[in-house]
């Protein structure tokens, strides 16, 4: 069995796309059809249904990908085990990370790991977390760190850090009527306060929503004035009066200290959030794994 025509079978198993395949591979469409009609020649059966928009396994095709993804998690468990007779983690590691982790933790991280293995070339992309996932799916990165509430069942998930979100307000309000706020307010004044917020599809959006529901509070009665997908942009405009917001705390601890902006409190309201690791284990590299230890370490 050519295990080129394998890889694109499972490529193409993986997402149901022959136009997606094409990209992730960098091959075009017709190549694409042609090693799968090899492999099914081959093997006298039909991998595939095929419509005009998508493909879906047989039940053929599903027996094969079962085996295929033990071949490519035994060939890159082979490839860890030689490159680990040289001594030296070396190769490519691509990241993607959401934005907090991306622009406020990861850097710091990457530093200390650079320097412990300088034979491993990074190269990190930042975006919210439902486009990470989406460039793990397509192969574009090895590993994604996000943090989403959502469940990925074709990947490994693995809680790596726990976050504090506070809220944040300018110290004058551009609304007279706001002005008079203290630093603790009620349930029902965060509700009608002018609300600075992360577009839908952020990890920070899913997880403020989620916990405002665990403390009987409606998301969707939330005064929201602004969407944003900028962590910084988000600073400016609740700096410059405009209403409060939910954040990381790690990423605004500069401006509370330096005064430039104001903690609220809310008795009994507690928002915490878990930051992920998430990866596909059929396709870690020895770089990805060495990275994935360091992290997991780096934060236990």
């Amino acid at each position: 069995m050519n295990l080129d025509h394998l890889r694109v079978f499972h490529v193409l198993a993986s997402n149901n796309n022959f136009s997606k395949t094409s990209n992730v591979l960098h091959m075009s469409q017709s190549s694409v059809s042609k090693q799968i009609r090899h492999l099914e020649n081959e093997l006298n059966t039909k991998l595939f249904d095929r419509t005009t928009k998508k493909v879906q396994l047989t039940s053929e095709g599903k027996i094969l990908l079962e085996s295929a993804e033990r071949i490519f998690k035994e060939i890159n468990h082979a490839r860890n085990k030689l490159a680990s007779l040289w001594e030296t983690v070396h190769g490519d590691l691509f990241i993607g990370a959401s934005l907090t982790l991306g622009e406020h933790i990861l850097p710091y991280i990457l530093g200390d790991y650079q320097q412990q293995y300088p034979n491993v070339h990074l190269d990190m992309k930042v975006d919210n977390s439902e486009h990470i996932i989406e460039k793990l799916r397509n192969k574009q990165i090895h590993l994604a760190f996000i943090q989403s509430s959502s469940y990925y069942p074709e990947f490994t998930q693995q809680l790596f850090l726990e976050d504090e979100l506070v809220i944040i307000a300018p110290h004058k309000f551009i609304y007279p009527e706001f002005d008079s706020i203290d630093d603790y307010i009620t349930p029902q004044m965060l509700l009608t306060l002018p609300m600075i917020i992360r577009e839908e599809g952020s990890g920070t959006r899913q997880v403020i929503e989620e916990q405002l529901r665990n403390n009987r509070l409606a998301p969707n009665q939330l005064n929201v004035l602004l969407e944003m997908e900028n962590t910084e942009s988000i600073k400016a405009a609740v700096e410059s009066g405009l209403g409060i917001s939910i954040i990381s705390k790690v990423s605004v601890q500069k401006e509370l200290r330096l005064n430039t902006l104001r903690k609220l409190s809310v008795n009994g309201l507690h928002l915490k959030r878990n930051f992920y690791s998430v990866y596909d284990d059929q396709n870690l590299s020895l770089p990805s794994n060495s990275f994935l230890s360091f992290i997991h370490n780096y934060y236990n």
